[in-house]
């Protein structure tokens, strides 16, 4: 969405204007608002050419626009930056047309024929514009308008290209539009943007009552809860994400056409017609279930080695991966002597199941491990360089039985190491990381908090919420430059959290 940038040679600028140089050069002087040549945009490979001077040029809009409102060359300006007559003769609908870029509206005004595609990407304007000039322009098509994605004060925000100089877009006004077309214009929500809807429209019609289609991660969530291959708690995890998903993507909407669709500002309303609107009959669907349940069955399509279960806990990853029996991604390497060869000791190696496939995110696998005391998967992958890496996620928990915490080591991340002699990667959630050392100004106080709750129940599920609150002399610890294999013992972790760090 937005405005692309353009610019004009000074041969371009004189063939807009139509002028010669020396008309150019009769131009700078007489008006003391004409355009400056401004910097050309940076050319990448200017530098393999070998150096030249670099041509002056001039913002396309900049210019587009100065002629639109300079009564000498306002014939030549921005169509919709013009100044409008007073007495306008009421335009008229024209039907729809298909485009490059998807069905559009087409109005016959005063100017001529004003065409609205209902697309917020990038370019459109410029893209059916430049179609409608390539074709000839049978329609007498002056100039071709799309969406910017936001809102303006008299309506939605457009973006303009006109066939005359296609590559140069602008804003234009929803106000000047409408009045131009002599009624007020409709607009469709981004969900339910749709071809078919947008080529039935006329003039008066009610909005349509749409349902709103699923996006691809609604669809494989669904395609989970047909699968006979999962089970009934599998099931209500995917369904339950899906009826989620659901329910936003309605509500959103929803949201979008009182926010497009509202009176306007002061006494005058807007000249919007909303065009449709979404089902909501069954609306809202059932979601937020038990979360033990929903994690339950989470659990067991990671653990699955079908395929619709790989794709389901990716959309789980990146939509609520706090329902995931997983935390955060971690990488280290796969170094002799270290602390991670003493853990990587115990791992078993397994085939691939939905969690390895998700966490090699396509990275090329050497081998596929799983931690038998956490469960957690692990894979040996090689670096950038060919050097092995262990990638893996981090645990929620730990096992504890009678254990405690007896040290941390640090080596790459935070490691634990139990009075029943395991090594184990810290636990952490999700969306955090642990780390040490000085963060200009970030201070690591997720691995303080980490440490601090282990030290109390070395079992506990962490809660990273809050880590910022973790007492100030663990931080303090951590916030140090320790050489990468550091070992902090029990008493020296007890000790910095009881003791407030000194004052500089």
């Amino acid at each position: 969405m937005g405005v692309s940038d353009s610019y004009l040679s000074r041969t371009e600028v004189q063939q807009m204007l139509g002028v010669n140089s020396f008309g150019l050069w009769r131009l700078v002087r007489k008006y003391d608002d004409f355009p400056q040549p401004t910097e050309p945009p940076h050319d990448p490979f200017a530098a393999f050419g070998g150096k030249k001077e670099p041509e002056e040029v001039w913002d396309g809009f900049q210019v587009y626009r100065w002629a639109a409102h300079t009564p000498e060359f306002a014939r030549r300006g921005a169509v919709l930056l013009r100044s409008l007559p007073e007495d306008l003769p009421p335009g008229r609908w024209a039907g729809y047309k298909d485009t490059v870029r998807g069905p559009a509206l087409d109005w016959h005004t005063a100017l001529g024929v004003i065409r609205i595609v209902h697309c917020d990407d990038r370019k459109v304007a410029t893209d059916v514009a430049t179609e409608v000039a390539g074709g000839g322009n049978p329609d007498g098509v002056v100039t071709v308008c799309a969406l910017y994605g936001d809102m303006s004060f008299r309506g939605p925000a457009l973006v303009a290209a006109d066939t005359a100089h296609p590559s140069i877009e602008y804003e234009a006004d929803w106000g000047d539009v409408a009045a131009l077309a002599g009624q007020d214009l409709p607009w469709w929500p981004a969900l339910l943007r749709l071809p078919h809807l947008i080529r039935e429209w006329k003039p008066g019609a009610p909005a349509a009552v749409v349902e709103v289609p699923a996006n691809d991660n609604e669809k494989i969530l669904r395609r989970v809860v047909g699968n006979d291959a999962f089970d009934v708690t599998s099931h209500l995890a995917a369904t339950d994400m899906a009826n989620d998903i659901r329910n936003n993507r309605i509500d959103g909407t929803r949201h979008d056409n009182e926010i497009f669709g509202k009176r306007g500002y002061g006494k005058t309303p807007n000249p919007v017609v909303v065009a449709a609107e979404p089902d909501t009959s069954h609306h809202p669907l059932r979601s937020g279930g038990d979360r033990q349940v929903l994690k339950a069955g989470w659990h067991k399509l990671a653990l699955s080695t079908h395929p619709d279960a790989v794709a389901a806990i990716e959309v789980a990853v990146g939509r609520e991966p706090d329902l995931l029996p997983f935390g955060a991604l971690t990488e280290v390497p796969a170094r002799t002597g270290t602390i991670s060869e003493q853990w990587a000791r115990r791992l078993t190696m397994c085939d691939p199941t939905a969690a390895h496939a998700v966490l090699a995110q396509g990275k090329k696998a050497e081998a596929f491990f799983i931690d038998p005391l956490t469960d957690m998967p692990v894979m040996r992958t090689p670096d950038n360089g060919g050097k092995p890496v262990w990638r893996f996620y981090a645990p929620l928990s730990l096992p504890a039985g009678d254990a405690e915490l007896a040290s941390v080591v640090l080596h790459d991340t935070v490691w634990v190491i139990t009075s029943d002699g395991h090594v184990h990667p810290a636990p952490c959630t999700p969306t955090e990381h642990l780390w040490w050392g000085d963060g200009w100004g970030d201070r690591p106080s997720e691995a303080a908090a980490v440490v601090d709750q282990l030290l109390n129940d070395l079992g506990a599920t962490v809660d990273l919420r809050k880590h910022w609150e973790a007492p100030k002399g663990l931080t303090a610890l951590f916030n140090e430059e320790h050489k990468q294999g550091a070992e902090l013992s029990r008493a020296a972790l007890l000790h910095a959290r009881m003791t407030p760090p000194r004052t500089r």
